[in-house]
């Protein structure tokens, strides 16, 4: 079967696309599948064993979507099949094969936060009265996602989401992010030595978007008094938190995903401040490397995250309950040994072979 796989993003970037779509490639080329890929890069893509056809970042957005449009409409005329893991709108549009959709999110949403329009919680905005700009971006996600045949959300939350836009229930399922495979990491405190940390260690690894809320962590682990957090990862927020972070943040840039993975392994647990999050593919990467969890409770992360299990979960938008939580943490040392113990076992259920054969069936179907 030809597959083309879609991503907006790809290594050496960072974030939960760019390592589910190589991951999804490779294991769909295990079971048969001729799979080429295109996404969008700064430069040219490392080299695979199947095609990874790139445009350019440095074109205009105008003109990077029509070249992305016109790459699907070529591309797709020689597939049976396209999953399109983002840039959804331009595959739906372009695409020639029937197209197959991961629901990351909604669309709509992250748009009108991005440009303004917007400011409350995702729940209220899908009724919101915000103004004829928000209803044309949520009739333009909801006609761009019913031109897919088959609809894939990581999240029950997202899909009950999906549904409710007025998509068929029949053609939306829940396919989860797998746990990854590990590699061999080096020891916890090599990488900690590595990294100049000495003490407590909460790290972060992923997009520097407005979703993450990361202002609100830097405010609570500085509450919290004596934690190093180490940020991974790059975005269009960068800049801006670099200059709102205080002493006890450090950024390190965007990393290959082997340095993510030993980041996550290194850190006594993972910090995950956001105001909205679907089924966050670090929570998952950080827990299988026997890491648990300080999370906000939003969207998917319950379904990952178990309080007092494998992590520790506060409400969102609450710099207070976060530190509070970080002090819990730090401070009783039978739970950290206990929420260690926990991680990996906690996302057996999510192993690549049982996802990936689903997915393979999906694009088969």
């Amino acid at each position: 079967m030809r597959t083309l796989i879609v991503t907006g993003i790809w290594p050496p970037d960072v974030g939960g696309p760019a390592s589910h779509a190589p991951e999804a490639a490779a294991a769909l080329r295990a079971r048969g599948h001729e799979v080429a890929v295109l996404t969008t890069a700064s430069s040219p893509p490392a080299p695979e064993p199947y095609p990874v056809h790139w445009v350019s970042r440095r074109l205009p957005p105008g003109l990077r979507h029509l070249a992305v449009a016109a790459r699907v409409a070529r591309l797709s005329a020689r597939a049976d099949v396209v999953y399109a893991t983002s840039m959804v709108g331009r595959s739906a549009f372009a695409s020639r094969a029937p197209l197959v959709v991961k629901v990351a999110g909604d669309p709509a949403f992250e748009r009108a936060r991005r440009r303004g329009l917007y400011g409350g919680l995702l729940a209220d905005f899908q009724t919101a009265d915000a103004g004829v700009p928000v209803r044309l971006l949520r009739l333009w996600r909801t006609l761009t996602l019913r031109r897919a045949r088959r609809l894939l959300t990581p999240s029950v939350f997202l899909r009950d989401l999906v549904v409710s836009w007025g998509i068929d229930a029949s053609r939306v399922s829940v396919l989860p992010n797998p746990a990854p495979p590990l590699p061999a990491l080096p020891p916890r405190d090599e990488v900690r030595r590595s990294l100049g940390v000495d003490g407590p260690m909460l790290a972060f690894a992923g997009r520097l978007t407005p979703a993450k809320a990361l202002e609100l962590a830097f405010v609570a682990v500085e509450l919290a008094d004596g934690v190093t957090f180490l940020v991974a990862g790059d975005g269009e927020l960068r800049a801006e938190l670099e200059r709102r972070a205080g002493p006890s943040v450090r950024f390190l840039g965007p990393l290959e995903r082997g340095r993510v993975l030993e980041l996550l392994a290194a850190a006594d647990a993972v910090l995950l401040s956001s105001s909205w999050e679907n089924f966050p593919h670090v929570l998952v990467e950080a827990l299988a490397a026997g890491t648990p969890v300080i999370a906000t409770r939003v969207g998917g992360v319950p379904e990952i995250v178990e309080d007092g299990v494998n992590g520790l979960l506060v409400e969102p938008n609450d710099a207070a309950a976060l530190a509070a939580a970080i002090r819990r943490f730090f401070g009783d040392d039978e739970l950290r040994a206990l929420l260690r113990s926990n991680a990996a076992s906690s996302v057996e259920r999510f192993s690549p072979a049982a996802v990936f054969d689903e997915l393979d069936r999906t694009l088969r179907a």
